[in-house]
């Protein structure tokens, strides 16, 4: 099957679950911003959970399909697309997203997944480095991509229990765990609040409100960072790392967010605000745990629902 792009928007690009093995060279983990999403999205079309789909950030794209298939759409929300549930189209039959209503990087996923290339284990696209995806670009008006075998249709009716959704909002609460030079800052972090800058993109959010200053000038030599990991540079402005991050970072590392809130990370817009609520160990992989069981619940209750 392909499907055409009519209509790319303002930045759509391939995306998996990322690029694992390969830190030690320099390249970032990558994929999904919101990974969650990407995830539901293919299980809700009968895909494996690491099958490419889009990641839609907040315009409005539109698509054609030569065959018939299923869709699902999750993550962001947009005026005239169901959010969380199958969509079944047919040949020639095009999908246009409206506005987007809630968050801001929707997940498009296709029965089949899309047929791009494997690049160092992914087929994610990597936008500094010009790799993966399609053509190692964001996707543009007139491209055409193509898919593995779709399945055509669900079978009895059922719908995802939304208990499951990560709660995204404009303003969020999300949890950390102290980093490595994080009693250096004191409760600096936990106490203020910030807003998410313009600047920020899918390798870091840079974070503007209060100014965060360290007890300590000790020189640090650098160390690994993660999606996830929260810095401070010399400006006392946080910035939250995030999926492209680099593999090193030399400055402080105040905080890490735990994996199952990096989503709601992922769905706020510039303007949108953030507070830190600092966890213990346990509590980041009881909460880890319970999203990985979740999901599992979701992948076993959707076995042979597809035709």
């Amino acid at each position: 099957m392909e499907m055409k792009v009519i209509r790319a928007g303002m930045l759509t690009t391939v995306q998996d679950l990322g690029r694992r093995g390969h830190r030690a060279d320099g390249v970032p983990l990558g994929g999904a911003m919101d990974p969650f999403a990407l995830r539901v999205a293919n299980l809700l079309v009968g895909n494996p959970e690491d099958a490419a789909g889009l990641e839609i950030t907040m315009a409005t794209p539109e698509f054609e399909f030569s065959e018939e298939g299923l869709a699902a759409v999750c993550g962001a929300e947009f005026e005239s697309v169901p959010s969380w549930q199958p969509i079944s189209f047919r040949p020639g039959e095009r999908l246009r997203f409206g506005p987007c209503t809630r968050g801001f990087r929707g997940y498009l996923a296709v029965s089949g997944g899309f047929d791009v290339p494997v690049v160092l284990g992914g087929r994610g696209t990597y936008l500094s480095g010009s790799f993966g995806g399609w053509k190692g670009r964001a996707l543009r008006d007139g491209d055409v991509l193509r898919t593995g075998t779709p399945h055509r249709g669900v079978l009895g009716r059922w719908r995802i229990d939304v208990r499951i959704l990560p709660e995204y909002a404009s303003s969020v609460a999300v949890r950390v765990v102290r980093g490595a030079q994080g009693g250096e800052f004191g409760a600096a972090l936990a106490e203020g609040a910030f807003r998410i800058s313009p600047q920020s993109n899918r390798m870091g959010l840079r974070l503007d409100g209060a100014r965060l200053e360290r007890s300590s000038s000790a020189e640090l030599a650098s160390s690994a960072v993660l999606p996830g990991t929260v810095q401070v540079p010399p400006d006392g402005s946080p910035i939250v790392l995030m999926a492209d991050a680099q593999t090193l970072g030399g400055y402080p590392q105040i905080a890490h967010v735990i994996g199952p809130d990096q989503p709601l990370l992922a769905q706020l817009r510039p303007g949108d605000s953030v507070r830190f609520r600092e966890v213990s160990l346990d509590d980041a992989h009881a909460a880890a745990f319970a999203r990985e069981r979740n999901l599992g619940r979701l992948h076993q209750g959707l076995e042979g629902r597809f035709a």
